[in-house]
């Protein structure tokens, strides 16, 4: 695996993060507002474009923060306080934040208005190369892909069978791996092939669906708690723009092409069994337990644990308390204090450990975790810890406690598909 550990680029890590922010209220649709974009996001023109118009639209005049996000340019993501910091200070709306049904932010106290764009992670090859789309690039029939470390295009390429895999720091590198012959496919997020291919117009990719619950995104713009009135404008002006054509005009070269977007929305809701929320129709929350504190914790935990079967691996209490504490110290910026989703996809509920057929193991979970997490320090842990993170996990996802400590080669070596029990 050819890992390439500078920094992480935020372009093609579009997650929707669960914000403590504050922000003065506002009792009246305000007159200006300063807007910011994500860090590095390859659609940041589109955001601006939009936002422009939007704002317009709305009768708000719209300055734009020079720096987007105020991100502190360390690897493990955008965290809670860093949303925080720029909407106090640098802007009071961001354009173009992604949501998707694994990490809406709806435990959050951030507001989204309706969905101006919706995209998400595909799969490209080079025009033509029939090595990339029937995997036999290589004598042992794997393929490489390519993938943006630490964003939801690693957690969708981990999932494809007889690959190996180059990890690059920018959604753009992604892309220009399969350009450049470095990767036979790239998983990578649409936005970040679009601008390639407008900077290289000579360069012609096949583009298919990556068939993924991580897979599927709307691009929205949030704000602080107390800003309903700003999103109430907004809201009411990509009506008027959707109604009259504009908004389809500004997004028709950046959208999904229309065989991929209705695969994709299909495939989406296939593999997910709570419906698929676009922003443009009613959402729904995702099930999610209320609290993961072990000491004196009801076993239920939010779910109906499972039952230990000689399919999946026996673990103890005491690592399911063990691995709540490394989870806290490692995991949670990025993965949510609930494992709801933060700056990195959520690890509970139906997208990861639906009730059946999962489309992740055990197996495959615990040796993309020791490999690639945390994502500032990718492996740093002992076997026996990462051993007791997956303990956790298990236990968070529905799984009972046993006599028997869960090991290390237990773990990686488990089948067992992450079906999580169903809610009480």
């Amino acid at each position: 695996m050819n890992i390439r550990l500078t920094q992480v680029a935020l372009a093609s890590a579009l997650v929707a993060g669960a914000a403590q922010v504050a922000v003065h209220a506002a009792a009246q649709t305000p007159s200006s507002v300063r807007v910011c974009t994500m860090p590095g996001s390859p659609s940041a023109e589109l955001d601006k474009s939009v936002a422009r118009a939007v704002l317009s639209t709305a009768g708000i005049a719209a300055t734009f923060a020079s720096r987007g996000i105020d991100y502190n340019g360390d690897d493990d993501g955008i965290s809670a306080r860093e949303l925080s910091k720029s909407l106090q200070r640098d802007c009071d709306v961001i354009a173009g934040f992604p949501r998707s049904s694994v990490a809406d932010g709806s435990d959050s106290q951030l507001l989204f208005s309706l969905g101006y764009l919706h995209s998400g992670y595909v799969s490209i090859a080079l025009r033509g190369d029939h090595a990339a789309n029937t995997s036999v690039a290589a004598p042992d029939g794997k393929i490489t892909i390519a993938a943006t470390w630490s964003s939801p295009s690693q957690l969708i390429a981990v999932e494809q069978k007889n690959a190996r895999f180059d990890l690059e720091t920018t959604s753009k590198l992604t892309v220009d791996a399969v350009a450049k012959g470095r990767a036979q496919r790239a998983i990578v997020w649409y936005p970040a092939v679009v601008a390639y291919r407008r900077a290289h117009p000579q360069q012609h990719f096949d583009v298919a669906v990556a068939e993924s619950p991580y897979a599927d995104w709307n691009l929205v713009f949030a704000s602080g708690p107390g800003t309903q009135q700003l999103q109430k404008g907004i809201d009411g002006a990509l009506a008027r723009l959707r109604s009259d054509g504009r908004l389809a005009a500004l997004t028709r070269n950046w959208a999904l092409p229309a065989t991929i977007a209705t695969v994709s929305a299909t495939s989406h809701a296939s593999l997910v069994r709570s419906p698929a929320r676009y922003l443009d129709g009613p959402t729904q929350p995702s099930p999610r337990a209320n609290v993961w504190r072990v000491s004196g914790m009801p076993a239920a935990g939010g779910f109906i644990k499972v039952a230990a079967t000689t399919e999946a691996p026996s673990f103890d209490h005491d690592q399911v308390a063990h691995g709540e504490h490394l989870y806290a110290d490692s995991c949670a910026k990025c993965h949510g204090e609930k494992l709801e989703g933060n700056t990195a996809p959520s690890l509970i509920g139906p997208a990861f450990a639906p009730a059946a057929n999962s489309h992740l193991t055990i197996g495959g979970i615990y040796q993309y975790m020791s490999t690639n997490m945390p994502a500032d320090h990718p492996g740093k842990m002992s076997d026996e810890e990462y051993a007791d993170l997956m303990a956790f996990l298990l236990y968070t996802n529905g799984y009972d406690t046993g006599n028997a400590k869960l090991t290390a080669q237990a773990a990686q070596s488990s089948t067992t598909p992450l079906n999580a029990g169903p809610r009480h």
